[in-house]
């Protein structure tokens, strides 16, 4: 099947990142994939290497009147059975065609920003029921989670750790939204238990300021954005998700996957991921004590956790992997691309 995949997003991102597995995905399964996206010399890059030929354009704001039209000339030529649109800026300006057009939100969106879209897809169950809080006919509303790559078997990243300490994981953009803050509280309740920051952001000199003042400055280890997301998860004793606002949590699947045992805060992606007891340890949000409590409890509990592990990685294997998600995808997919494309005759919203 031919499908066009339609990215305006930012250069990094959970989002970003997911369309381009999702396009390798669906290609390595044998669909004919085009993606189209914001000019990216990096993105286009990476799927190139892939073997798929990303289209690079525009998708400016309310003054762009080039993208859309340039963007219709180029799906005519490559003749899709549907193109999905991800993020608004993306939905806005995809053409209508005879194509079936799918709007994918992985946040809680304006959903009018998908107007023309045919369907609309949500990476979770809360995104699914804010859609239709919105007054979307529940038909054209799907759940459609996220995969992510296989971490299991890195080689440990070597941080600077003392021989022996405990090691927690935090991972992610230095937002307020991602409690790194918590984290670092917690950590000052955890005498001995090291903490290592892969990720950067606004919040980034906050940060170390808390760390100082809290006194855990040689216990917090900040790295930057870093690539090697499994020899860091093969480095930990724990990987930790402090989220004030998660819509899912990547990195909660990438712990599940490399056989980690995770403690998160109860933000929606990571309560709707987690069975707590079993897959992991859900805690109180905004609490370094409850935070605390749970790495200790993993910590101190080798036999929960591995049995929690164990729980874990069945649940990736079933719900969260590749071969999983894309044939839901394809599922989906394959399913709407017999309808008759209606564009702006009759979208969602």
């Amino acid at each position: 099947m031919k499908l066009a995949q339609l990215m305006a997003g930012a250069d990094a991102g959970g989002a970003e990142l997911f369309f381009e597995r999702l396009c390798a995905g669906l290609s390595r399964a044998g669909d004919e994939v085009l993606p189209v996206i914001r000019r990216n010399a990096a993105r286009a890059a990476r799927l190139r290497a892939a073997g798929l030929a990303p289209v690079e354009m525009g998708f400016g704001g309310a003054a762009d009147l080039l993208t859309r039209p340039l963007m219709g000339r180029r799906l005519r030529r490559f003749a899709p059975r549907v193109a999905v649109a991800w993020m608004g800026r993306a939905a806005r300006h995809a053409p209508s065609g005879p194509w079936v057009l799918v709007g994918r939100l992985g946040g809680y969106y304006d959903v009018r920003q998908f107007s023309r879209c045919e369907h609309l897809v949500g990476n979770t169950q809360g995104v699914v029921d804010w859609i239709l809080r919105q007054g979307v006919p529940p038909a054209r509303v799907h759940k459609l989670p996220n995969f992510v790559a296989d971490q299991a078997g890195g080689v440990p990243a070597s941080l600077g750790v003392p021989a022996g300490a405990a090691l927690v994981l935090g991972m992610g953009r230095l937002h307020r939204n991602k409690g790194f803050d918590v984290l670092i509280a917690a950590i000052s309740r955890l005498p001995g238990v090291h903490a290592a920051i892969a990720g950067d952001g606004p919040e980034r000199v906050a940060l170390e300021r808390l760390a100082n003042h809290a006194g855990v400055a040689d216990r917090v280890h900040f790295l930057g954005w870093r690539s090697d997301t499994a020899s860091l998860l093969a480095a930990c004793d724990v990987l930790v998700c402090p989220s004030r606002i998660e819509p899912l949590g990547n990195v909660v699947l990438e712990a599940f996957s490399a056989h980690r045992p995770v403690v998160a805060a109860m933000a929606d992606g990571p309560r709707e991921l987690i069975s707590s007891g079993r897959t992991g340890v859900l805690v109180a949000q905004e609490s370094a004590i409850a935070l605390a409590a749970g790495i200790e409890g993993v910590l101190h509990h080798p036999r929960q956790a591995s049995a929690m592990v164990r729980a874990a990685r069945d649940c990736y294997e079933e719900a969260y992997s590749e071969g999983a998600v894309v044939q839901r995808w394809r599922d989906f997919l394959g399913s709407v691309s017999k309808e008759t494309p209606i564009g702006t005759r009759h979208g969602v919203a």
